[in-house]
This record gives C-alpha cells, structure tokens and sequence, in this order.
C-alpha cells in the first residue's frame, strides 16, 4: 500500500520525514504504513541526514506551588513532586511529558535522566514517599508518545551514580554508591534495542557522585571520590570504549583540579563544558579554557547542558529560591565578551531541577 496516495514511497517518506515532533504519536496512529515508517531506526536516520532533527532538552523538575505569608505576600516554591518537563530552544516552548503511570506520587528522587535515540529513560533513584532505593527503568518513546518499562538495573542498590548514553542505542551506569554507602567501582551497560544489561570490567577505582559523559566516541566516567575520602573529589577519569575495550583506562588529571563534575557535559561538538568557580570552562586537548562568566543568578550551582554552539544553564542565586533558565550562544565563538541571556520561562517550569538531558530527533 502507498503511503500517500498518488505519490512514490519515495517522495512519500519525504513529506514524513518532516513531521514536527509533537506530531510524531498521531501520524503514527494514522495507519500500520505510516507508524511502520515512523518507528523504523532509519526514520530519526534520515531525519538527521537530511537536517531535519531537532534539539529538545527534557528535565526532571520540580513542580511550583504558590505560598502566601502572615501578611498575605505571595512567593513561588519548588516542591518535592518531580515530573518531567521538555523545552524546545527553537520554538522557545515549555510543556510537560505525560507521567509515568505507575509512579503516582513523581519521578523517583535522585533519578537519572538520559536520552538515547527517540527515547529518553528515566533510571533508579529513591521513591519520593518511603525512600526505597529503586532499580527501575522508565522509557519513554517519543514517536509512540507513549512509556514503556525497561529491565531493571542488576547489580544491588546504586545511587549517585553516573550516567551517559551514545546518544543512539547504549547508556553506561557508572560508580555511585551501594546501601551502606560505601563507594563503587562497578559499571554497567544497557543495549535499549535489546533490553538487555551487561556488566562492564570494574573501574580501578571507586567514584561516588561521578559524571559519566560520551566524549570523541568512549564513554568516560569523571570525577568523584571513594569511600575513605567521602566528599575529596578526584580530578581522574576512566574511559571505555564499549566497541574495542576490554578495561578501563585510567587518565589521572582530567579535570586539572579537583572539583564537583557535575555540571561537565559534552556538547555535541567533540567538546566537554564544564562549570568551575563561577566560570563555564571547555576542554581543548589537556587544558581546560575559560569561556565566559556564569550569570549572577546563578551563584548557587547550576545544571547544564550544552548543544549545537549553545549552553543552557539552570539555577538560582540563593539556596530555595526557585530557579532561572539561562543560554549562551556561539560558545566556541572567537570573542571573548559572551552574552547570557535569560529565558523568558512560564513560572511552573521555574521549578528546582534534578537532572537533565539534551535529545536530537
């Protein structure tokens, strides 16, 4: 059966192929030809050949509740009800993903978030009401419009850890650390396709509260600290290569100082950014170079994802306060004043942020 009528599949698939994303679910539903297509691994492929993907960035993100002081003065709070929330940079849209249906009370605290091909996945975390460690795995379809429940992580209780995807079909686990709060060196890593986990050669060393990033075509697992040093971060990195390695490799001064990696990401460019003293740095070769100044608003730590020459910062500059939403574009430009600019952010996505992830579909 064609496609469209009257027209070559060719051609056809063409006019498919540029579908804005929000419309991906109901062109789906249109006919078995139609979400054949669109489900397909070589649609998001010609999508991408042809330039017609597009960036979104999907946070794990408090809900705003409104409180109104003795004197009747109204303020914005976070609360502790998580969901998670999509921002379109081109279109400068907000809106919220449909919930996890088994997760009534919110995304579990603590969770990571990552995006893998159409998908984004939602791993681990704490219950939010009785503070169960979770080993669950949420995934979440954005062609289907629709979750689905993945394997759950092996290996016993894993918080903190860190975490990073290819960007088109693996997601490496890394470090964290177990229920008795002793640091891990174990790694693990989930093929989406298959749904299945694989357990990866331990790291040589323990890292709690490490990042994970998918930097030049390995996957590098930064940062953290072990057991007897809880809180003493490392300035190391270990790096595998899921297609040729068979260990780790140890790079002992990756990050030039010993500092939180939390906010250090790659950025789609063959470029890790990071965020360092009240400064966005980006690594060339073995040397971190200063890009600009972080905004004042955002004093008090900051998550951040970076894509396509630009850098989205969240935060806030006093501890509570809800949070602002701030872009830097042209970040590998030549000029050294750079410009942040603050989004103009509906105040229900101005929620505490837990984690957050970058998507090209």
């Amino acid at each position: 059966m064609d496609l469209l009528p009257g027209l070559p599949n060719d051609i056809a698939l063409e006019c498919l192929i540029r579908l804005p994303l929000h419309q991906f679910s109901k062109a789906a539903s249109v006919c078995k030809n139609w979400k054949n297509e669109i489900k397909h691994p070589l649609f998001r492929q010609r999508r991408k050949e042809s330039g017609l993907t597009r960036p979104v960035l999907v946070l794990s993100q408090a809900m705003v509740t409104t409180i109104r002081d003795p004197y009747g003065i109204t303020s914005l709070s976070s609360t502790q009800y998580y969901r998670l929330t999509l921002y379109d940079p081109e279109r400068g849209f907000w809106y919220d993903l449909p919930p996890i249906p088994e997760l009534i009370d919110g995304l579990p605290m603590f969770c990571r978030v990552v995006g893998v091909g159409s998908d984004v996945m939602v791993i681990g975390g704490c219950d939010p009401v009785n503070w169960r460690v979770m080993d669950s795995v949420f995934i979440y379809n954005f062609v289907s419009g629709s979750w689905r429940r993945g394997a759950d992580m092996p290996g016993g209780q894993r918080l903190f850890f860190g975490c990073a995807s290819d960007s088109e079909r693996f997601v490496v686990v890394a470090g964290g650390h177990n229920d008795e709060k002793n640091a891990l060196r174990s790694a693990l890593l989930y093929d989406v396709a298959e749904d299945v986990w694989v357990t990866l050669p331990e790291m040589a060393m323990e890292r709690d509260e490490c990042k994970c990033a998918f930097y030049r075509g390995e996957f590098h697992v930064i940062g953290g600290y072990p057991t007897p040093a809880q809180g003493l971060f490392q300035r190391s990195a270990e790096v595998f290569n899921s297609a040729t390695s068979r260990e780790w490799r140890l790079e002992e001064d990756f990050l030039g100082a010993a500092t939180c990696p939390q906010t250090c990401v790659e950025g789609g460019d063959g470029r890790l950014y990071m965020c360092r003293d009240g400064d966005v740095v980006v690594k060339i070769d073995a040397t971190w170079k200063h890009i600009a100044r972080l905004p004042r608003g955002l004093s008090n730590g900051a998550y951040v994802t970076a894509w396509q020459g630009k850098l989205l910062a969240v935060g806030n500059s006093i501890l509570g306060e809800i949070q602002n939403s701030y872009e830097l574009v042209d970040v590998n430009s030549e000029s050294k004043e750079k410009t942040w600019r603050i989004l103009n952010t509906p105040n229900e996505y101005r929620g505490h942020v837990q984690s957050l992830c970058y998507l090209d579909i």
